[in-house]
């Protein structure tokens, strides 16, 4: 069995931050675009959205880390993992560096002809984006300390952490509504702060609580571990550098065909689809250790069990939440934001749609990346990300739509996913037909008759809270009952209430 009394209780310390940061991440957005306006949120969204993109570089670089250090731990070696946390160290510094210099190179081209930029902002925009390569760097240096809190499954300093981030994100929108100096500029270099305050914490904290964060390089330094690991980084590198490239590349496209405002509108979507996924995030950050230790304790059908279970357990809270959304979008976004973009209301629904399918094999990654060969589906990955971006960019100029790239994101996603079971099948024994029939099926199916089944009040009701509230109850029970009924084996019903149990008593037990 999977569950656990330690992945119960980390689930635990998860939604417990999830609950709080997703509440103060919402009403921050609503302030940030109040103060800065569609225009100056589209420029923030385009400058910084390189940088913001390296939030999901960040965390693929931290799995890659993640992945030796929790692989060490299923071995029981401390010495192995002194090595693996300063060859870490060495290689992230180095990452920074050579990340920077090329984000410098690209930003001389970006605002020179790229970029379609109000004249009078600029000079602002230049300024924006030397600050946000000032973030990226203390972001990609902390990917070893990250590392190893998520290795040793530490999710209650990861919750204080996340909760830490989410109050001086909202300091910063308060501070920004009533500051004198320009707002934009304001916003970005305050911003620059976070990563700096979590990488001190971060080092003071690991510092004083794990053996193997011991900084010395002549004793610790292993040249054989150095090129494995640069390997597995460098692949895993490119594969995260192509996603990110294709999303950035889409927000520029987007700039240089429909200007600024789409970009906010653009924004508006990932934060949306942002703190939906937060249900599914969580549980997977609290599974993805189990899965790396299971393969280092050559335990395959443990780790093939859980990799499976936490596709449909993610797929499952991503989408509980996420149908009521897709059908009162609208409702949602008006009470939500003061001024909504255009395009925000098409673009949330089709990257909701995007991101439900890509959960159906979110762990497939962690697991390939636990087997340790993960060059072959890399170079797949790659060549899938990148190909959103020529064919948008033709579609636009023979006079497509706004909203084709988000079509085509979704045509990426489905390639991918079927890219990762193949890999999966023929690395590590996964059951496709099995997976296919059991997993993919019943998931879309009862995802699709929920929605069918939530869209009812909408011909009797009018818009309204009223309406939200009966399409909110009708599709929360809808997809509950089906996925009781169809999405769940014995097995994951008995791990489901145990973690459930677990954090229930231990919940009980802390109040007394």
């Amino acid at each position: 069995m999977i569950a656990s009394h330690r992945v119960a209780l980390n689930t635990g310390f998860l939604y417990a931050k999830m609950a709080i940061t997703v509440f103060i991440s919402l009403y921050s957005t609503r302030l940030i675009l109040a103060a800065l306006g569609v225009i100056d949120f589209g420029i923030f969204n385009v400058v910084g959205g390189a940088i913001s993109m390296l939030t999901f570089l960040n965390i693929a670089m931290t799995s890659a880390t993640q992945r030796f250090m929790s692989y060490a731990q299923g071995e029981g070696s401390l010495k192995k993992q002194l090595y693996i946390f300063n060859v870490s160290v060495v290689l992230h510094f180095l990452i920074a560096f050579i990340i920077l210099i090329i984000l410098e190179v690209a930003g001389w081209f970006l605002f020179n002809g790229i970029l379609e930029i109000p004249e009078n902002r600029i000079s602002i925009a230049k300024l924006l984006y030397q600050f946000m390569l000032v973030s990226t760097f203390f972001t990609i240096i902390s990917v070893p300390y990250d590392a190893v809190i998520n290795a040793h499954e530490n999710m209650k300093f990861v919750a204080v952490i996340g909760i830490f981030q989410a109050l001086l994100k909202l300091a910063i929108a308060i501070y920004i509504t009533s500051t004198t100096f320009d707002k934009l500029l304001t916003y970005g270099v305050l911003m620059v702060f976070i990563p700096v305050s979590v990488l001190s914490l971060n080092i003071v904290y690991c510092r004083k609580k794990y053996e193997e964060v011991s900084l010395n390089f002549n004793k610790y330094y292993n040249k054989t571990l150095f090129k494995s690991m640069t390997n597995f980084a460098s692949w895993s590198l490119l594969g995260s550098t192509t996603s990110i490239i294709t999303m950035q590349g889409i927000t520029i496209i987007l700039n240089a065909f429909f200007g600024v405002i789409v970009n906010a509108a653009q924004g508006i979507a990932t934060q949306i689809t942002g703190q939906l996924m937060a249900f599914s995030t969580t549980m997977l950050k609290a599974l993805n250790p189990v899965i790396v230790k299971s393969e280092g304790a050559d335990d395959r059908k443990k780790m093939l069990k859980a990799s499976i279970t936490g596709n449909k357990l993610s797929f499952y809270l991503l989408a509980l939440f996420s149908i009521p959304t897709l059908v009162e979008m609208p409702f949602i976004l008006d009470v939500w934001l003061k001024d909504v973009p255009a395009y925000a209301v098409v673009f949330c629904r089709l990257n909701l749609l995007r991101v439900a399918i890509s959960q159906l094999t979110v762990t497939f990654p962690t697991a390939i990346g636990a087997i340790g060969q993960i060059k072959q589906i890399t170079k797949w990955d790659s060549a899938i990300y990148i190909l959103p971006l020529p064919i948008s960019y033709i579609m636009f100029k023979l006079g497509a739509p706004p909203e084709v790239i988000y079509i085509n994101l979704i045509v990426m996603v489905l390639a991918l996913s079927f890219t990762r079971i193949y890999f999966l099948n023929k690395l590590g024994g996964l059951r496709v037909k099995h997976f296919l029939f059991n997993v993919m099926a019943r998931c879309l199916g009862i995802f699709v008759v929920s929605v069918i089944l939530s869209m009812v009040p909408q011909f009797f009701v009018n818009e309204g809270l009223l309406r939200l509230f009966v399409v909110l109850l009708l599709g929360s029970v809808s997809f509950v009952v089906g996925v009781s009924i169809l999405g769940l084996d014995n097995n994951e019903k008995e791990t489901i209430m145990g973690l459930w149990t677990r954090i229930w008593f231990k919940i009980i037990t802390r109040k007394k």
